[in-house]
């Protein structure tokens, strides 16, 4: 063997490229553990390799525009379709590795965000013992949606590991 080959085969093999160590791991999509009590992962890592999908924005189906709902009601309606669009292209919530919330004042709140809601129905469908998965998550107030009376929009990106 050359010396070329050798520090060829010992960086391949420092880097964990061969064996069966990085084969198994390289497949997994790594969620770090979080202590807050919103089922968030303050981050979210997708192995070399993956598929991402990007989900544009989701708005609430609002069938009474005179009572449009909560932010609860509402966030419980994007994440069903934002899980038909998923199911789709054969993933699950359980695959969403970041979410992006727009949250519009709630006017029954005088103007501020229902983050209670949000998180009461988000918590419905991620990390529970059915679907333990946890996305990052960021949440930003908007001053109002294309929606009449939407108060919440999510975007999601998904990850399918090889």
């Amino acid at each position: 063997m050359t010396r070329r080959t050798t520090l060829a085969a010992a960086l391949v093999s420092s880097l964990g490229l061969l064996g069966g160590h990085a084969a198994a791991n390289a497949a997994e999509i790594k969620r770090a553990p979080s202590a807050s009590p919103i089922a968030i992962s303050p981050a979210v890592t997708a192995p070399p390799g993956s598929t991402l999908v990007f989900l544009s924005g989701a708005l609430p189906t609002i069938a009474d525009k005179a009572a449009p709902g909560t932010t609860e009601t509402q966030t419980r309606s994007v994440l069903d379709k934002l899980e038909a669009t998923l199911k789709a292209e054969n993933l699950s919530l359980a695959d969403v590795v970041k979410a992006t919330v727009f949250l519009v004042g709630d006017p029954a709140k005088g103007g501020e965000i229902d983050f209670t809601g949000l998180n009461a129905a988000w918590s419905q469908r991620f990390g529970t013992s059915d679907q333990p998965n946890k996305p990052a998550r960021s949440t930003v107030k908007v001053a109002g949606l294309v929606a009449p009376g939407a108060l919440v929009e999510i975007e999601v990106i998904a990850a399918r590991a090889h």
